[in-house]
């Protein structure tokens, strides 16, 4: 910026604040809505998502955050001070009517939510009052929830808990963390998730790959000649773990167990279209937990029972079954097999969205085309493409023989089935909702939130690497358990560690609740 405007000459008169928060900020503005406007043309084929991220402070503030999602990307549409709303189910639903009917009950096809504000009441109102809409949990969320409960089993808590004081010894003490960095090539031992259970076994992943540089460390010569660490109570500890057999195997243990779910909530933190997918995800995560507990009957069926009622209590929903069904790759997989319950919910799903006999005809027909892979179904470009482009690509390519039922289909695949896709700043939105602000200033600010959060989303589109792992952020949380040191600091410790941190509201600090959907199924053996 600052060459653009030495290009002007000495001559340039900038624009005044007032042009600039006025003129310039409402052009802007009008831009951006200008290229949503564009992403909705596609909701009549596609339809949207609508996610509704909510958060509450200690002080019982409650925001909720609105954004609309489809194939194309993400949106921010508006951030919402609810809690007035906190327990007033009447206005809490007239809030959510407002912002359904401004993106068209006819386009959205259904309705991300957790349980922070009045969930099982609001699940219920949006139900009965539009019928073509569907409400779904954060799967995610349901992910992180059942991580989280591995995270609390005593022998993988204990070994947790031994792996943070070999992290926390090291980034607590300035020569010893150089020391690591020289053995490492610069890489660090830990890693910060979205959440703190995520961060836990992503950490467990990076000691364990680090586990000889780690043992080279501390038998190293550099360390043995400085006193001041050999002789440390917290050195004898970590070269006593590092030298634990036992240790390593149960973190490698936790790895294993721990890695399917992690690259299930991979797979649909993404970004992209994943409701066709959840359940051979988690089917396969279920899968290999019986494979490596197949000689122990016990931890395996402790594991699998915290799955079964993550599964049924949170995260059922019918539009997965639907999902499911619909997906190419899982219909014409010989070796799935559908159960009763993914076809009623499938049904079910056909029922609200063609809601009159006069959608549904010919439908039956349709239906037997597709799953008996007849016409252009079956035919090898087909047939090849189930593996290289997404579900709903592929009805629009390949489902002209069933047209109503290909409506459906694209309209159901198209749809995320995650929250948890990018970096939020708590901290801004709860400014926005100062009571401290006037009303000029809060239009102004809502007006540049909404900006730079939608320049952002679109950025992330354009250059997000392909590789880059949605569960991990850039930054190692200064402030988390592997690394800050919880009894008697040091007053210039923090010196130490100029590492960047993160903001203490980002999503590593928000807490997760479980929440009730629908009624439990067996759906894939799940």
């Amino acid at each position: 910026m600052i060459e653009a405007v030495g290009k002007c000459g000495s001559g340039f008169i900038g624009p005044s604040p007032e042009t600039l928060k006025a003129t310039w900020l409402e052009r802007i503005k009008s831009e951006v809505s200008l290229q949503s406007k564009d992403v909705e043309k596609e909701w009549a084929m596609t339809g949207c998502t609508l996610i509704a991220e909510t958060w509450t402070d200690n002080k019982m503030k409650a925001l909720i955050n609105f954004l609309v999602s489809s194939p194309s990307r993400t949106f921010f549409y508006k951030s919402v001070d609810a809690s007035s709303y906190f327990k007033n189910l009447k206005c809490l639903s007239e809030l959510f009517d407002s912002i359904i009917q401004d993106f068209g009950p006819e386009n959205v096809v259904q309705v991300i939510v957790d349980n922070t504000l009045h969930c099982t009441g609001i699940v219920n109102h949006i139900l009965q009052n539009y019928g073509n809409v569907f409400v779904s949990p954060c799967a995610s969320q349901c992910i992180n929830a059942i991580l989280d409960e591995f995270s609390k089993l005593d022998w993988v808590n204990r070994c947790i808990l031994q792996a943070q004081s070999i992290s926390k010894f090291i980034y607590n003490n300035s020569p010893l963390l150089d020391l690591m960095k020289k053995f490492t090539g610069g890489q660090e031992i830990i890693k910060t998730g979205i959440t703190k259970s995520v961060s836990n076994f992503l950490s467990l992943q990076c000691l364990l790959k680090h586990r000889s540089r780690l043992k080279v460390i501390f038998n190293s010569p550099e360390l043995a000649a400085n006193s001041a660490y050999t002789n440390k109570s917290q050195s004898v500890n970590c070269i006593a773990i590092l030298d634990d057999n036992d240790f390593w195997r149960t973190a490698e243990e936790c790895v294993a167990v721990s890695e399917p779910f992690l690259k299930v909530m991979r797979e649909v933190s993404g970004g992209k279209p994943a409701v066709g997918t959840i359940y051979e995800l988690l089917t396969r995560a279920k899968e290999s937990i019986r494979t490596y507990y197949i000689m122990d009957e016990i931890k395996c069926k402790t594991f699998l029972d915290i799955v079964d009622k993550n599964w049924k209590n949170n995260l059922h929903s019918p539009l997965h079954s639907a999902a499911a069904f619909l997906n190419p790759g899982i219909q014409y997989n010989r070796e799935v097999k559908f159960l009763g319950s993914i076809k009623e919910d499938f049904f079910r799903v056909l029922e609200k969205l063609l809601p009159t006999p006069e959608l549904r005809r010919d439908i039956t027909t349709q239906i037997l085309l597709y799953t008996r892979a007849s016409g252009m179904f079956g035919c090898n470009l087909a047939k090849e493409a189930i593996d290289t482009v997404p579900p709903g690509i592929w009805w629009e390519q390949y489902g002209d023989a069933a047209p109503t039922l290909q409506r459906v289909a694209i309209k159901i695949l198209s749809q995320v089935c995650s929250t948890f896709t990018f970096e939020r700043h708590w901290s801004t939105f709860q400014q926005i909702h100062s009571e401290k602000r006037n009303k000029i200033d809060k239009e102004t600010l809502l007006d540049l939130v909404y900006i730079n959060y939608n320049l952002k989303l679109a950025r992330y589109l354009v250059s997000k690497p392909p590789e880059e792992d949605p569960l991990q952020l850039d930054d190692i949380d200064m402030t988390s358990e592997w690394v800050e040191e919880a009894e008697n600091p040091s007053p210039t410790q923090w010196l130490d560690r100029f590492g960047s941190g993160l903001d203490g509201n980002d999503l590593n600090t928000r807490q997760f609740t479980a929440a009730i959907f629908g009624p439990g199924d067996n759906i894939f053996g799940l």
